[in-house]
């Protein structure tokens, strides 16, 4: 890799970072326009897969010859389906700290799916996160240590369907870029609006407003943030090692709770800053050289 390459891979993924640590901005603002996240996550999704399908409009025939690509769009489905409804009506640095869960999942990932039991360094990586989720949790209002809010629930499902996302991006890294976007935005857009529907349907949702210029146009412009978010992804981390990838993109939880404490969106407790620490310790933790986990 020549000099000049690495500075720009780096900033292309703390461009990544950033994107997705402002994201629950946009979310809601649309949100106060009448925008459930799940029907702004299928609109935001679905103009960015149209716009690289009109880019790249033979892409599809990748998914034939790699089946693999039809799983990482559920898994980022998921993933967006999670993040994005969470930031929006939960505690944002609560939320993003759940979803940071990634040397829990990277572990239990690695031992379920590929059999590689964990070694002791990963052992303690898992419980040092673990005990800064349990301190995250614990309020004074539960007696337990547990998942209080459907915010916290889809914080946690984001994180792991992210985990998996990850896992498949490395298994993928020989398929076309353009491919592995066109999966996860389309998996965004289609697990957004089957989410909705199936929400709407017991209560958790509510149908889409009349088209009003100012939320289109808002969400036009966060869908194209989105695609130069995830064409940063691409491009830096096919060109810098895993381990340097993860520490950038630890800067999200950087710019999710500066912006959202000084916005009013979230509280810094004194237990959200002692379990973030050690949740933010085991993922530097997971991401030095020699690791086997990665981001």
């Amino acid at each position: 890799m020549s000099a000049a390459v690495a500075p720009l891979a780096a900033w292309a993924l703390v461009i990544n970072a950033f994107v997705w640590g402002v994201s629950w901005y946009p979310f809601r603002l649309l949100e106060t326009a009448g925008l459930h996240p799940l029907w702004a996550t299928f609109g935001i999704y679905a103009l960015a897969c149209a716009a690289l399908l009109a880019w790249r409009p033979g892409v599809w025939r990748h998914f034939l010859r790699y089946p693999l690509l039809w799983l990482l769009l559920a898994a980022a489905g998921l993933t967006n389906v999670g993040f994005n409804w969470a930031v929006t009506v939960g505690d944002v640095v609560r939320v993003v700290l759940l979803f940071y869960l990634m040397p829990v999942w990277s572990v239990l990932l690695a031992w379920m799916l590929l059999g590689e039991r964990p070694t002791l360094s990963a052992l303690a990586r898992l419980l040092l996160a673990l005990a800064g989720v349990a301190i995250v949790l614990k309020t004074p209002e539960s007696p337990w240590p547990l998942p209080a809010s459907l915010p916290d629930w889809l914080a946690l499902m984001g994180g792991l369907a992210f985990a998996l996302t990850n896992v498949l991006l490395r298994r993928l890294r020989d398929t076309a870029d353009e491919a592995r976007m066109v999966a996860m935005f389309a998996g965004g857009a289609l697990l957004a609006v089957a989410a909705a529907l199936m929400g709407q349907s017991v209560g958790l949702a509510y149908a889409p407003p009349a088209p009003a210029t100012g939320w289109l146009l808002l969400m036009l412009v966060t869908s194209a943030a989105m695609l130069v978010a995830n064409l940063g992804l691409q491009y830096g981390a096919a060109r810098l090692p895993a381990a340097t990838t993860a520490l950038i993109m630890l800067t999200e939880v950087v710019f999710a709770s500066v912006s959202s404490v000084l916005m009013g969106a979230a509280e810094l407790q004194a237990r959200t800053l002692i379990g973030g620490a050690l949740i933010l310790l085991a993922a530097l933790w997971a991401s030095w050289p020699d690791s086997q986990g990665s981001h």
